[in-house]
């Protein structure tokens, strides 16, 4: 199992000194870069930042990691625009790119941009054959119809690698069988229960092979925001507002599979207070669901024990366990939240610590 980090714009969108803040991401990308981090992933959504802006940035300041979106869209950007940026990238990194790709919120596009976000899977789908024509010889894609028709349209700024990596965020079962067909690997969002990823990987195993790949080369990465502390009720509580956020998104419930929990409960009650169904119908964005949101409330309907069931954060020895179980799962890449500091030992230590076995008894 390796180790991912995971970036948000939310560090810059809170801060006082915008430089500050932006030496802080370059200077934690580094640091894990030193420590020997496998990836990073840099959200991407339409009220945040440019992830591959801050890719490029920090492919100069790396040497090892490797740099990409966690994720993006076809509905933000065009696929020829993610072919050339992701291309660029690849060049700047020395061959270390990957991508990050997933549908997005699609009401965000249709209501909230004016750009329509029909039958998404059908243009992910879409966007990873253009992209595969894009970065293998001859470095041109063709698509007769669907949401990007192209005509024999050349790239002349290719990757370095022959294939870059594409990992799709997927999380039902036609966005699963997708990422079994064509991508490298598969995203599972945040607050996924290992009883949902129990259920779900043995037959995503088998898709893979069935698509005629080979499933020991076929990546599983899960967004856990993995958090080693031996006082994690801070964290805990901190966890609950994304929770909030996330699972009222319609179709993300279905993760959270979590036995002794009326989970249906709580996520109708949570969308009631959010207005979820109206916000997004308005097209309002992240930015303005987290601002109408009052934590007070949300902290207090939320379980401390479901989040904690749903989120790897506590000490070195429970880690283990549940990383050890995971991993028999078939997970490949969990994702770690960044330390406050920049410091390389920093997360050498904590990559160390959770990795090795515990000492015996006594020892």
């Amino acid at each position: 199992m390796e180790f991912c980090l995971d970036l948000s714009h939310h560090r810059w969108a809170r801060a006082r000194d915008p430089r500050q803040a932006a030496a802080w991401t370059l200077e934690t990308i580094a640091a894990a870069d030193r420590a020997g981090l496998h990836s990073v992933w840099l959200s991407e959504d339409p009220d945040g930042w440019d992830a591959i802006a801050v890719a490029a940035a920090a492919a100069v300041h790396t040497e090892r990691i490797r740099i990409g979106t966690g994720v993006t869209s076809p509905f933000l950007r065009h696929p020829v625009q993610i072919a050339m940026a992701v291309a660029t990238l690849d060049r700047l990194s020395a061959g270390r790119a990957f991508l990050g790709l997933g549908r997005g919120q699609p009401e965000f596009y249709t209501y909230g941009l004016g750009i329509p976000a029909r039958r998404p899977l059908a243009a992910v789908r879409e966007t990873i054959a253009l992209l595969r024509q894009w970065w293998r010889p001859p470095h041109r894609a063709t698509a007769t119809s669907g949401h990007f028709p192209v005509h024999d349209w050349p790239l002349s700024v290719t990757p370095l690698q022959e294939q870059v990596p594409i990992y799709l965020a997927a999380l039902g079962p036609k966005a699963r069988q997708l990422a079994a067909e064509l991508a490298d690997g598969i995203l599972i969002a945040d607050f996924a229960s290992e009883l949902f990823l129990a259920e779900i990987l043995p037959a995503l195993r088998a898709q893979v092979a069935a698509a005629g790949r080979d499933p020991a080369r076929f990546a599983v990465f899960v967004r856990t925001n993995l958090v080693l502390t031996d006082d994690p009720e801070p964290a805990l509580e901190e966890r609950k507002l994304p929770f909030a956020l996330l699972a009222t998104l319609p179709g993300m419930s279905q993760q959270i599979v979590v036995p002794g929990f009326d989970v249906e409960r709580l996520v109708a009650e949570l969308r009631q207070l959010l207005r979820i169904e109206e916000q997004l119908r308005a097209g309002r964005p992240w930015h303005d669901l987290r601002r109408t949101v009052d934590p007070a409330r949300i902290r207090q309907l939320v379980p401390t024990e479901l989040i904690a069931q749903l989120c790897l954060i506590g000490p070195a020895r429970e880690l283990r366990e549940r990383l050890a179980r995971l991993a028999t799962l078939g997970v490949t890449h969990v994702f770690v939240r960044a330390l406050p500091e920049p410091d390389p030992a920093a997360y050498r230590t904590l990559v160390e610590t959770l990795v090795s076995a515990p000492a015996p008894p006594g020892s």
